[in-house]
């Protein structure tokens, strides 16, 4: 499809060359039959050139290229209107990459929705100090994250406040579908305040592009999925089903950087040797759900009631299972993850996530 494209701009760009060559006299177009005066062949000329430039743009991946492209295209299609006889079948490639810059300039558009929301958690965000984790600050944990936490390396390690990741990710977008789709994501932290904000990308069909945003801010949920970064899908936000179920979220995903433990915002719970139940309250959302662990104190599985749908008159049960663990930067972490629904059916495993990398205090 790529090189589709840039076919189209090559041969739609050269062929405005032809007004200029016939108004300078260069050659006798048969293609041309009205006169051009030697204004408008500079005229054809810029079209050219912006063409030119916007097919250099494109295939070396500037990411503002579509602007230079709706240009080319609003002179392009000034020059068809006037030589109409002649050239309006351009109107037709000119529709083509009209479209094609406006999809590309909604994919920037996004991005650069989520770099501003990213750039006001790292303001929001509370200045690392350097402080080390020590058993003393653990010693008023249940027992069972006592282990936890010495099992997953932390004591010794600085207190992070700032959390990125990058995750492989298959999905199953319904339970009764048989294909899961892959797709990539990244997410964003922050610990004090605790936010974090998850993108992710995909494919339906194999051709149709999808974009999704999840956040987690300030206590309040929002969740955005589009189509061609374009037509929305599915958009919820600020509800207290919404924000609450974006706090479990949160919570259970404290296991990629276990020294969240010991924010204020959680107070934890025994339950018995092998699980704790952690209740987090913050801005006035409140959640709560429960980690159990292997008696080495490896990260098992979360689970929780947690609203799926924002209409949903019950939470149904939700569960996140390590299937493998590892370490990364020197903490142990489950590096692979399944999250299921417990449908009325039964359950519904909807995406299997891998984490790609990890690190601590930095955001790219």
């Amino acid at each position: 499809m790529r090189w589709i494209f840039v076919i189209i701009l090559a041969l739609h760009g050269t062929i405005h060359l032809l007004g200029f060559i016939k108004a300078f006299s260069l050659a006798n177009p048969s293609g041309l039959s009205q006169k051009v005066s030697k204004p408008f062949g500079i005229i054809w000329l810029t079209a050219f050139l912006l063409f030119s430039t916007t097919l250099f743009l494109f295939m070396n991946y500037k990411e503002h290229w579509w602007l230079i492209g709706l240009v080319s295209v609003i002179l392009s299609q000034f020059l068809i209107f006037i030589f109409w006889r002649d050239a309006g079948y351009g109107t037709i490639p000119n529709l083509l990459i009209l479209v094609i810059c406006l999809l590309s300039y909604s994919d920037f558009s996004f991005r650069q929705k989520l770099k501003n929301e990213v750039s006001q958690m790292r303001a929001l965000s509370s200045t690392p100090n350097g402080e080390k984790i020590t058993e003393q600050m653990i010693q008023d944990l249940p027992g069972v994250i006592q282990r936890w936490l010495k099992n997953s390396g932390i004591i010794g390690q600085p207190l992070p406040n700032k959390v990125y990741l990058e995750q492989e990710a298959q999905l199953l977008m319904k339970p009764e579908h048989q294909n899961w789709i892959p797709a990539k994501a990244q997410q964003f932290y922050t610990i004090d305040p605790p936010a974090f904000n998850w993108s992710v990308q995909l494919k339906m069909f194999s051709t149709l592009p999808i974009c999704g945003r999840d956040k987690f801010e300030q206590g309040i949920g929002e969740m955005s999925i589009k189509l061609l970064s374009l037509i929305p899908i599915a958009q919820v936000s600020n509800s207290k089903k919404v924000n609450q179920a974006s706090l479990q979220r949160f919570l259970s995903e404290m296991v990629w950087f276990p020294s969240a433990a010991l924010q204020p915002y959680i107070v934890w719970e025994t339950i018995d040797q092998n699980s704790a139940k952690a209740s987090m309250s913050f801005n006035g959302t409140e959640g709560s759900g429960i980690f159990h662990f292997d008696k080495e104190g490896n990260f098992k599985k979360f689970t929780c009631l947690r609203f799926k749908e924002k209409d949903d008159e019950t939470p149904t049960e939700w569960t996140v299972v390590a299937t493998q663990t590892g370490i990364i930067n020197g903490i142990k972490i489950p590096t692979s993850c399944n999250v299921s629904w417990k449908l009325s059916n039964g359950n519904w495993t909807w995406i299997k996530i891998k984490i790609n990398n990890l690190a601590y205090d930095e955001f790219p």
